[in-house]
């Protein structure tokens, strides 16, 4: 009799805490989106205007150029590269300095550090997916490209292309709490890795030793799963769901287990 009750007692206390920690969050990702964009419209709008801007801006200038996609929509190759792209710089080198920016909310009980980070990350997903179904849905209106043709696959490329960032995020995160020069390496890191990411390329187009090295890289899985809903069978894509799972797990364990450690590290004021 005990147990049948102590089991809907436990569960009403797991939806509380559930609901408790969702208002943390909603509450941090107002104050992130007010603190960042301020409280004008427009300035909220920028979180979706940037990446819409700068990818129709790339568009633009690989159709002009005429550039080489192997016989694939250039609309929609430039899209399933730039837009996964964009999701990834964004929302791992935006929460390199969102601990130092919130250290006063970190005399709440309520909050953790891992809150305001997620947080921010979900802010940032949210505005880069807005602004893909935008662009998509603009191009599709046009008839610039073809619609998806796995409509999964694109969301498991784009799930876990933020998923790794956020794991990645964490790390960098609290390694610039422990070294300040971490920071200003985000930057140029990201420019050195672009060619190995898998925007540019295909891992089909490689040569098979090349293959190999890349499928190493956790975000050309990303790319490839992405692509692979986006052209579906007019192309060979490669990809390992399992990889790529146990990649993101990673970082986000490594990551977690970090942020623990850096708040004796942190200074009060």
């Amino acid at each position: 009799m005990e147990a049948a009750s102590a089991k809907p007692a436990l569960k009403t206390t797991l939806m509380t805490g559930i609901r408790g920690q969702l208002r943390v969050l909603g509450a941090l990702i107002m104050r992130e989106m007010i603190t960042r964009y301020g409280r004008e419209n427009v300035g909220f709008l920028w979180l979706i205007l940037e990446p819409m801007i700068l990818t129709i801006g790339v568009m633009t200038m690989w159709t002009l150029m005429k550039h080489e996609s192997h016989g694939l929509g250039i609309i929609a190759f430039v899209l399933s590269g730039y837009m996964p792209l964009t999701l990834w710089r964004h929302v791992s080198s935006q929460l390199v300095s969102c601990l130092k920016h919130n250290l006063p909310l970190m005399y709440h009980r309520q909050i953790r550090m891992a809150d305001t980070l997620m947080a921010r990350a979900l802010l940032e997903v949210g505005g880069t997916t807005l602004a893909l179904v935008i662009v998509y849905t603009g191009t599709r209106f046009a008839d610039l490209m073809d619609p998806y043709q796995d409509l999964g696959l694109v969301m498991a490329g784009w799930f876990f292309m933020a998923w790794f960032a956020f794991g990645v995020g964490l790390i960098l995160a609290a390694l610039a709490e422990f070294f300040e020069f971490v920071e200003k390496l985000i930057a140029p890191l990201q420019y050195l890795t672009l060619p190995i990411s898998g925007m540019f390329f295909m891992v089909s187009w490689l040569p098979s030793d090349i293959q190999k090295l890349a499928l190493y890289v956790p975000l050309v899985h990303c790319f490839e799963m992405f692509r692979a809903g986006t052209f579906g069978d007019t192309i060979v894509a490669h990809y390992d769901i399992q990889y790529v799972f146990a990649c993101c797990l990673i970082t986000t364990a490594i990551g977690l287990y970090l942020i623990e450690r850096v708040r004796d590290h942190i200074k009060f004021e």
